[in-house]
């Protein structure tokens, strides 16, 4: 697929997500429910990885690009982050263990469903 395909498939499930989360009674963010719907359409095989694969390696090999909005904004608001500074302090220190014991536990699973999934292969 041609690398701008690939990039109106992506902005398509961005654009999706928006509405998405739009619809939605809560405040949840585009963002990740773009990372979700990707997955289900992987998943159900809708997309297949390699139909992706260019335009996500460029994207992968230039990310340091896209924090640099993030980081101008954290620079713009030094002051309301000092004002509140424990209060963020506590978040990350309660919150980083929380996130390194799930993703750990997510690629644990991840790894038993490959390995079934590569067996139940392998006995076909």
């Amino acid at each position: 697929m041609p690398v701008a395909a690939q990039l109106c498939v992506i902005f398509a499930v961005c654009l999706v997500s928006e509405g998405l989360s739009a619809l939605l009674p809560f405040s949840f963010p585009a963002s990740v429910l773009a990372m979700v719907v990707l997955l289900l359409l992987l998943l159900c095989k809708a997309l297949k990885p390699r139909q992706l694969q260019q335009t996500a390696n460029f994207l992968l090999g230039n990310m340091p690009l896209f924090f640099v909005p993030a980081c101008v904004g954290i620079i713009r608001y030094t002051d309301v982050l000092f004002q509140n500074f424990w209060a963020v302090v506590l978040i990350s220190l309660l919150t980083t263990p929380l996130v390194f014991f799930v993703t750990g536990h997510v690629v644990q699973l991840t790894l038993k469903w490959v390995r079934r999934k590569e067996e139940a292969q392998s006995h076909d």
